[in-house]
């Protein structure tokens, strides 16, 4: 479940495509989706724009759920045998998005995602590190209002940069 051009000028890398995203065929096509289109203020036609808008997962299918409930993590071989074949055809890429902890570990190694979240500017150009946009973010987000305050506005101006 992936979306990719050469002509992408905003690469977002998530984790793996969920059971809804599973059963629909489409990425992003669920609620975190839905927030992650709120965060980054673009409209469900630019972001399913594929000549504009690349979406790679971290894990490219669903990796099935775990036994105490949830989704599994992304499947490990995915991204070290895929990634770096599709980003070499994505030379238009002008920002990353990462999506998550699986995302931001592959990106830069171990270290807390709320700390990179709020230190983004410094991840620059790497990518721009956001939480995974599940429901679970609600509680965080209530816990960080920074993010809402500073990141989400950076987080916008960096993305509509990236696609004028």
């Amino acid at each position: 479940m992936l979306q990719v051009s050469a002509t992408a000028r905003l690469l977002i890398i998530g984790q793996a495509p969920g059971s809804a995203v599973h059963a629909s065929g489409v990425p992003w096509d669920d609620p975190s989706g839905e927030r992650l289109r709120a965060w980054t203020a673009l409209d469900p036609a630019t972001f399913y724009d594929a000549a504009r808008v690349a979406l790679l997962p971290m894990g490219l299918c669903y990796p099935g759920r775990l036994p105490t409930g949830g989704d599994a993590p992304p499947r490990p071989e995915c991204a070290p045998l895929w990634h770096a074949r599709l980003r070499a055809r994505m030379p238009a890429t002008r920002l990353t998005l990462l999506v998550g902890q699986h995302a931001q570990r592959a990106a830069f190694g171990p270290g807390p995602m709320t700390e990179r979240v709020r230190s983004f500017a410094a991840a620059l150009p790497v990518g721009f590190p956001l939480p995974h946009p599940s429901w679970r973010v609600v509680g965080w987000m209530r816990r960080h209002p920074w993010f809402a305050a500073e990141v989400l506005p950076a987080l916008r101006t960096a993305v509509a940069a990236a696609l004028a």
